[in-house]
């Protein structure tokens, strides 16, 4: 069942539109990185595993770095394989950005390479477990969770990227990275991390805003990736899914989400642009609810609602506050 978007609160609009600010400024290039030994044609050689990492390395590096993303658009993350070539290439690399735990083949890679600078984003902030529950009632909400995750469910959520105050502790350990590698144009990272994490403030301010007044909590999702996003804002993520989008919900989790249908006034069933759309259309046809994209920026591509994190991220609170139901 359809029903028409909802318009977002003034205050949102008044942070979002803090967003849509130029790209991140660096000093006027010089030919060569302040390291003397970048393998970048002249810039700091950064390797990104997937787009979240690629997009911060773009942002604070600017004109200092060349960026080489192992995740090739259209890609699921999860399922990435790397080619011997591509692991040859990771020790050429000045600097590598990756999140352990998301994908195995970067993480075997990455110990293997030898480059000195490597960050880890899971270890630039803190990580929670987060799943889905056969009984329906599952919270995401970290140590204060109802608990009773399955174990193929549970685990540590790599999703961090979509919590925007998470997603700026990672921005401001990718600058001091890049600091280190390159000291030289340390001043010219400094200053453009300095503004995303200005940037991803306002956003913070733009779904804090603009997910009042709502009239549920619960949104429904085909992957367990927004625990993060639901957590810092006080919904509640039920997915028919895992942490892994390709996995198939058991019959006692189909239940669930019938009953708590009408239970949480769900309207809509989210899918992403990744995966297929099947099982949540299949679940929306049942219970004779619409379908819309909340989209878990793993990559970009032409069926994104957007061009870049941010586009994309409004596009997503555009989504749950029609799905919740969001007053003016």
């Amino acid at each position: 069942m359809k029903i028409s978007r909802r318009v977002i609160p003034a205050a949102a609009l008044v942070a979002v539109a803090a967003l849509a600010v130029p790209a991140l400024t660096a000093c006027s290039s010089k030919s060569g990185s302040g390291s003397g030994d970048a393998k970048g044609g002249g810039k700091l050689a950064v390797t990104a595993s997937f787009y979240p990492l690629e997009f911060l390395a773009e942002r604070i590096g600017g004109s200092y770095v060349q960026v080489t993303d192992l995740t090739k658009p259209g890609v699921e993350p999860h399922d990435l394989e790397l080619a011997p070539k591509q692991i040859a290439a990771l020790s050429k690399a000045d600097v590598i950005i990756s999140l352990h735990g998301l994908q195995p083949a970067v993480d075997d890679a990455v110990a293997q390479s030898g480059v000195e600078h490597t960050v880890d984003a899971a270890k630039l902030t803190t990580l929670e477990d987060h799943g889905t529950e056969v009984d329906g009632r599952h919270h995401t909400t970290g140590d204060n969770g109802s608990g009773g995750e399955s174990e193929e469910d549970a685990g540590s959520d790599p999703h961090i990227w979509l919590d925007p105050v998470r997603y700026a502790e990672v921005a401001k350990g990718v600058g001091k990275a890049l600091q280190a590698a390159d000291p030289a144009h340390a001043a010219a990272y400094g200053k453009n991390t300095d503004t995303l994490v200005a940037q991803l403030g306002a956003l913070d301010t733009a779904f804090r805003d603009g997910l009042k007044n709502r009239s549920t909590d619960t949104f429904v999702t085909t992957h367990a990736a927004f625990g993060y996003l639901a957590e810092r804002y006080g919904l509640v993520e039920e997915a028919i899914n895992g942490i892994d989008p390709e996995s198939e919900p058991s019959a006692a989790r189909m239940k669930a989400l019938h009953d708590l249908a009408g239970r949480d006034h769900v309207t809509t069933i989210f899918f992403e642009t990744l995966v297929s759309d099947r099982t949540a259309k299949t679940v929306a046809g049942d219970l004779h609810l619409r379908t819309d994209v909340l989209d878990p920026i793993e990559g970009i591509t032409g069926k994104s609602r957007g061009k870049d994190y941010f586009a994309v991220q409004r596009s997503n609170l555009a989504a749950l506050q029609q799905a919740l139901g969001v007053r003016k």
